[in-house]
């Protein structure tokens, strides 16, 4: 499987992105904002590297970066002025925002530390400039939640990938076998199959230790009757896939097939229910509900799912305490699960998006116990 890699957004999509994002600095009634999270400042300007700073204002899109990257941004972001940042951000932000006359200046609060935070802070105060550094929350990410058919396009082919993969883990799985080779071997698949490395560790989780939702790949060893709880992702020009299974090996404890009736049940009835408009809160209440009525609330702590896309976990959280609404266009998992200590698990999980108002299966993978 062969990708054709675009390092870049194109001027056009990418003028829309910031035209966007312009606008919701106004909304704010900010001069300008900071982005530092490394998923926003690709899905704004192209731009790859593992360091690198964002200032955004009405008229200037400014991308400061060390010595490493400072080639590769002048190519993957040509729409950009590029700025050597010789020094740590406050040597040098305090200057270029008293040059752009800047007085309200958005941060991005979740990604910049508090030691950060402070040393810019006297940086502004010591050059007594009229700066004040307001925080912000998800101004970006809201942005990505709803996703181009371009973006899409690479989150399908990462879709298809672990369904592939999933296929190919059937044929090795087999008593004897230990979590680490089998993680091993799916890892080495995709990445043989063009996966951008993967955006998680996979899980790969036997016996009791399904019962742990995020379980690390041990040297346990796996043994007939035992659920096998695989959860794996791919990624694809920086788009990121997500997908569950729970297999057996040979025949099926009687409470582990209960539990995978009910999740199954949950999960059916979510994809099928959800729909654009819905608060992500009753969306969770679709399959937890379902769980909750078979007497296993407490045993399905974690969310509904949530959006994949350059990252594996974005927007929207999907979840109990979710203040998110869903939109046509959004990708997001669906993924209850049950999970009993000291016997094992069960999670399904697939990712679909929303069109016409309607979920759409993006992952196709058997949902088969046994194989």
């Amino acid at each position: 499987m062969k990708n054709r890699i675009v390092k870049n957004p194109s001027s056009k999509r990418g003028i829309k992105r910031l035209r966007k994002l312009q606008k919701s600095i106004a909304e704010r009634q900010l001069d300008a904002i900071l982005i530092s999270q490394l998923e926003n400042l690709r899905y704004l300007s192209g731009f790859t590297g593992s360091s690198g700073w964002l200032l955004i204002s009405e008229k200037k899109t400014v991308l400061a970066t060390d010595f490493r990257y400072v080639e590769q941004a002048k190519e993957e972001s040509p729409d950009f002025e590029i700025i050597h940042a010789k020094r740590e951000l406050s040597a040098w932000l305090p200057d270029v925002a008293s040059d752009l006359r800047l007085h309200k200046l958005g941060f991005e609060a979740n990604c910049i530390s508090y030691n950060t935070h402070h040393k810019l802070s006297e940086a502004v105060k010591t050059k007594q400039i009229n700066l004040a550094l307001v925080p912000t929350t998800d101004i970006v990410e809201e942005l990505r939640s709803v996703k181009e058919p371009g973006e899409l396009e690479f989150i399908t082919k990462a879709a298809a990938l672990i369904d592939i993969a999933l296929e190919k883990a059937k044929t090795i799985i087999r008593p004897g076998i230990t979590e680490k080779e089998l993680a091993w071997e799916i890892e080495k698949f995709l990445r043989q199959e063009d996966s951008e490395g993967i955006p998680f560790e996979i899980i790969v989780a036997s016996g009791t230790n399904s019962a742990l939702p995020h379980a690390r790949p041990t040297e346990k060893i796996m043994r007939p009757g035992e659920p096998v709880l695989i959860d794996m992702g791919a990624r694809i020009n920086g788009y990121c896939s997500d997908l569950s299974r729970t297999l057996f090996l040979g025949k099926v404890d009687k409470i582990l097939r209960e539990i995978y009736d009910v999740v199954l049940k949950a999960q059916i009835t979510a994809i099928e229910r959800i729909e654009s408009g819905m608060d992500a809160l009753q969306a969770d209440r679709l399959a937890r509900s379902i769980v909750e009525e078979a007497g296993y609330g407490d045993a399905f702590g974690h969310g509904l799912g949530h959006g994949v896309g350059l990252a594996v976990h974005e927007l929207p959280t999907i979840g109990y305490s979710s203040t998110n609404s869903l939109a046509d266009g959004m990708v997001f998992t669906i993924e209850p699960g049950i999970y009993l200590a000291g016997q094992g698990g069960v999670r399904i999980e697939d990712m679909v998006v929303l069109e016409n108002g309607k979920a759409r299966l993006l992952t196709k993978a058997k949902k088969d116990l046994s194989f």
